[in-house]
This record gives structure tokens, sequence and C-alpha cells, in this order.
């Protein structure tokens, strides 16, 4: 049997209609799984399924707002009606807001950890019961190099990512019982939408991210759906509590 088969597994990707939940997406669905891309924005929520309708035995679109608990679970219900099951969980949905810490509002501090980190945890709040009854599940939280090294305009957003690892440890403690797998994705400094707007804000960033990644180049969404097939799939059923850092070894170079 192939250990990274997921034929038959239902995954839900939060924020999986653009950048790097997309490219997750696309990785588990040539793997077999069926996805359900769970968003915000419907337009691109749309225009996701059809790209991977092409890819996927099945795939559905459902709007959520992660930092509602009552909307996450409403989501996943839809799902698991829908679906039959809810076997994967991939936590990408997130928000930044590039400020200097003494500039940031009480709201927009706010709004990012309950974005990042309340999103994180009320989507796994909301599968829990439906993997504890299959007998089994996957939950990957998606973190960032921010969530161990810090930098001066991204206090809320590296304080969520940094909370996230901390919450994927307490999860996998807490669901390893049900056999309940929960690990967390870090990635490096990959190609979206929103490094490319840090690279026009941020001066000499392109130049400085190449000169101390090894790998010589910026990662790429397509870079991040090996990691989260491996941890969504039997291969990974002995790994949990863990993070895995995909960022061509930017968290390696001293």
């Amino acid at each position: 049997m192939n250990p990274f088969d997921l034929t038959g597994r239902v995954a839900i990707v939060t924020g999986g209609n653009g950048g790097l939940g997309l490219g997750m997406a696309r990785g588990l669905a040539r793997a077999g799984a069926e996805i359900a891309i769970a968003a915000r924005d419907e337009r691109k929520g749309r225009a996701a399924v059809a790209e991977l309708s092409a890819l996927a035995p099945r795939c559905r679109f459902y709007v959520v707002d992660v930092a509602s608990a009552q909307s996450c679970r409403e989501m996943v219900e839809r799902v698991a009606g829908d679906f039959g099951r809810c076997d994967i969980v991939i936590n990408n949905a997130g928000m930044n807001i590039r400020k200097l810490p003494e500039q940031l509002s009480e709201h927009e501090w706010r709004d990012v950890i309950d974005t990042n980190l309340g999103g994180a945890l009320f989507c796994a709040q909301a599968a829990y019961p439906h993997m504890k009854a299959a007998g089994r599940g996957k939950i990957v939280n998606i973190g960032s190099m921010y969530s161990v090294f810090g930098a001066p305009s991204v206090a809320a957003y590296s304080a969520s990512k940094g909370g996230l690892v901390q919450l994927t440890r307490s999860l996998a403690c807490a669901w390893a019982p049900d056999n309940i797998q929960v690990n967390a994705i870090l990635p490096g400094w990959l190609d979206t939408d929103l490094t490319r707007r840090a690279r026009q804000e941020i001066a000499g960033l392109h130049d400085y991210v190449l000169a101390r990644t090894p790998a010589g180049r910026w990662g790429e969404p397509g870079d991040l759906a090996g990691a989260a097939v491996f941890l969504s799939s039997p291969a990974a059923d002995f790994v949990t509590g863990a993070t895995l850092a995909v960022d061509g070894g930017y968290s390696a170079r001293g």
C-alpha cells in the first residue's frame, strides 16, 4: 500500500482559495483527497474549485470566517454533511498587519490573533468530534518562520504564529488517545501576494532573502504540497506535535 495515498479522505483547507493554501490543496488533490476549500472570498473560492475539480475526486467551496467559532462549526458541519466525513484539516487561513508594535491598535491586534490563532483552534474544535468518531484524523497548522524568529513590524503576526506552535503541541497531547495527529508546517519566504507586498514595502528584502536562504531562491506555494501530503497521510501516523520547516534552509543558517 502507498502510505501517502489519500484516496477516500476528505480535507478541509482554510484559506485554500489562493497562495499557500491553494498550493497545498493541489498536492492533497493529486494524492487522491476530496477537497473542501473554506475561505471568505467566494469569487476566488469558486475559481479555486474550478481548477481543483480537474485534480480532486470532489471539490466544493464553503464561506467561513475563521475568527468566529460559530462560523467554523457551521462550515465543518456542512462539509461533513456534504462529504460524509472530515479526515483532514489544514489550518492555513491567516492575515498580517505590518506595523511597529507601538502603532498597533487594539482592534488590529485582536484581528490578527483571532484569525491566525483563534481560527486554528476553532476549526480544530469543530472537526474534533468527527475525527474522534471515525477513530482517526489529521490536523496541520500553518505557522511561519516568525513562529521562532522576531522582526520589528510583525509583533501581532509573530505572536500568533508562535502561539500556534504551542497550540499544536497542546492539541497533539490532548488528542493522541483519539488517534488524531496534530502537526505544524513553518513556511519560509514563499512567493505569494502577501510577500510581494512585503517586498514593495521593505527595501532590499528580495536580495536579503536570497542571500540568507541556502537554497538560493524564494519558495513557491507548491513547495508546501509534499509536507502537507506527508502530515495528512498514514505515513505520518506516528508523527504528532512536530514542527516542520519548509524554508529552503533559512532557519538552519546562523
